[in-house]
């Protein structure tokens, strides 16, 4: 690799020669690992020119450089950073910088986040991972999507590739929201009443902007999603976190007065209980009377294996009081981030323009490449594979969790991704997890889930998205042994 010309400059205080300064440079860069084995050099013209001195003083410098085994001249190529140079030295321990700023109070408030994954970012080469979420190769159909990528690249989508979209999205994405995802959950809606978001976190970011401020009630499940308790503790609202049961979010819990209620009906995060049909319309029912509005985050509907899954949320709604969130990114891999808001058109102008202020729209690049994906039937065969795979490991993990006693405390009456686990009381499974990664097994704790103080530290979810098949019974093993240890 050539290292650019413009990664060099003299220092306006350097003493000694020109020539001296050169080498010094040069030298320094080496020994602070800035300039590595093997890579090229500026030609003496090119950095003479750049650093404004003759090219034989450059020249001078490379030649005792070389001598010193720093550099090595090939033949008609240049100069390179020697194999033999020596060897970057530590780096040294600054001082601490002087703040001239007080930070304190420089800072309009405090933001904490629960984005920071409970997992080590090299997941994939443990053995063991029950990590929820992540893209597994056996999963995703990355020939194809390749394919789609090239085909958006083409000439033909020039303009969805380079475009400004400004507040708008690549309307064929749009198209097949509408014609496609939104009816296979009862929903049926206009191009102005959908917005591509960059996920469902980011969905929901946008409707707790919109809809939430001084003076307004959030209520949010208990537990729940952590990054959304994030996003309502940086906005200036009240928030009431009501405990959910065996069938997700109880109406008959809620506050009396509330704005905005948040729910996961179809797969609770993270307990994975499904509310009923009748159920959901009482919680439709309790929203009308309080004049709230329903937030329905289905962040996991496709991964319905088992049996259909019921009707969303919002396709019961008549009073046009539900926002449904939806996401492509768990079926697809996470680092797509592409979701989308459904919700009437009123409250999808307000979110637009937020969306437009904050980061204009998602690229378009990517909303086209997805659209292919989508439209070409990809989509739907990744659908099928997925959930025969998925349900081949839930069945292995379910038998595995039973036959070692383990507690399932929630699990997806229509499919899903992960069970939800207890166990027994006193056992920290925060401690469990960090003593399980060193034997190369993955879990999640389940205590960032909760709200309050006195959160349980007794719960975890186990992910079967991420672990093959023949790998599940020895895993359950090893995670039964130290939640025995733990309790002893």
């Amino acid at each position: 690799m050539a290292i650019p010309v413009e990664t060099f400059f003299l220092k306006p205080d350097a003493q000694g020669t020109l020539q001296a300064q050169i080498q010094q440079m040069i030298a320094e860069g080496i020994l602070s690992g800035r300039l590595r084995r093997g890579e090229k050099l500026p030609s003496s013209r090119k950095l003479a020119a750049h650093l404004g001195v003759s090219r034989i003083t450059v020249t001078l410098a490379y030649t005792e450089l070389q001598a010193s085994d720093y550099l090595a001249a090939r033949d008609r190529s240049g100069y390179f950073v020697s194999e033999n140079a020596p060897e970057p030295l530590p780096e040294p321990e600054l001082p601490a910088a002087a703040e001239a700023v007080d930070w304190d109070k420089a800072l309009s408030r405090q933001i904490t986040s629960s984005v920071v994954p409970g997992r080590p970012s090299d997941w994939a080469r443990y053995r063991y991972p029950f990590v929820y979420g992540q893209a597994d190769p056996a999963l995703f159909d990355h020939a194809h999507w390749r394919l789609c990528a090239i085909q958006a690249l083409g000439q033909k989508d020039f303009t969805a590739l380079t475009t400004d979209y400004y507040d708008q999205d690549d309307p064929e994405l749009v198209e097949f929201i509408l014609r496609h995802s939104l009816p296979r959950r009862g929903i049926m809606a206009r191009p102005e009443e959908v917005l591509v978001t960059m996920g469902a976190q980011n969905a929901l970011w946008l409707a707790a902007q919109v809809l939430l401020g001084s003076g307004r009630r959030a209520v949010m499940e208990n537990p729940s999603y952590p990054p959304l308790k994030d996003t309502l503790a940086q906005i200036d609202c009240d928030v009431t976190a009501v405990d959910v049961d065996a069938e997700g979010l109880p109406p008959a819990a809620l506050p009396e007065a509330c704005n905005v209620i948040f729910t996961t009906p179809s797969h609770q995060c993270p307990t994975s209980a499904t509310m009923p049909r009748p159920r959901r319309e009482a919680l439709l029912a309790a929203a009308r009377a309080r004049n709230a509005l329903v937030v329905e985050d289905d962040y996991e509907f496709e991964m319905s294996f088992l049996s259909p899954p019921s009707p969303a949320l919002k396709s019961l709604d008549g009073d046009g009081r539900v926002i449904y969130v939806g996401s492509f990114s768990k079926v697809l891999f996470p680092g797509l981030r592409l979701g989308y808001l459904v919700g009437p058109e009123p409250f999808i102008r307000q979110a637009r323009a937020l969306r437009a202020n904050v980061l204009r729209h998602p690229p378009g690049h990517i909303q086209r490449t997805a659209a292919y994906f989508l439209r070409l039937g990809h989509y739907d065969a990744q659908i099928k594979r997925m959930s025969r795979l998925l349900a081949e490991r839930r069945a292995v993990m379910q038998a595995a969790l039973l036959d070692h006693g383990l507690t399932i405390a929630g699990s997806g009456t229509f499919g899903g991704s992960s069970f939800w686990m207890k166990a027994p009381d006193g056992v920290d499974m925060e401690q469990v997890r960090q003593q399980l990664q060193a034997d190369s097994v993955l879990i999640e704790s389940g205590d960032r889930f909760f709200t309050g103080a006195q959160a349980p530290r007794n719960h975890y979810r186990l992910a079967y998205s991420s672990i093959p098949s023949d790998r599940i019974a020895e895993g359950v093993v090893r995670i039964a042994q130290a939640i025995t240890d733990a309790g002893t």
